[in-house]
């Protein structure tokens, strides 16, 4: 005996997820490794290569370069060349790169709320210098 197919109507319960385009590319640009401790670095003002190298550890320069280089081309960080000799070059946050801080933020009072410390030393010196109501949901 054949059965009658069943027609199905689709719902957005029944069907899978699909990921908002613009979400994806945020969490694609912003996930990967380094990026967000080149951002919470940057919030702080210009910096040149060296000094991103020496803050953020463990940071090669071929990845600094390649991190920088997308941000720059994703509108959010821009390369300053001051004509001089030598010749000096800084990295800053556009409007753009201005705008993550809240998500930066958020991500420190996250980090403080359930990221246990390893040793009882360490801190989160960006928070620590922070007034309290500096930081905004």
């Amino acid at each position: 005996m054949a059965t009658k197919p069943t027609t199905s109507t689709t719902s957005a319960q029944d069907s899978p997820a699909r990921m908002c385009p613009r979400y994806e590319h945020a969490v694609q640009i912003l996930g990967k490794r380094w990026t967000g401790l080149l951002l919470n670095t940057l919030l702080n003002g210009p910096c040149r290569f060296g000094e991103l190298t020496t803050v953020v550890e463990g940071l090669s320069d071929r990845v600094l370069s390649d991190r920088l280089r997308e941000l720059e081309s994703e509108g959010i960080v821009k390369r300053v060349v001051y004509p001089q000799i030598p010749v000096r070059v800084e990295y800053q946050l556009t409007e753009k790169g201005h705008a993550l801080k809240p998500v930066v933020d958020a991500i420190h009072l996250w980090a403080e709320d359930w990221i246990p410390l390893r040793t009882e030393a360490e801190g989160c010196p960006a928070l620590e210098e922070q007034p309290e109501e500096s930081i905004q949901m």
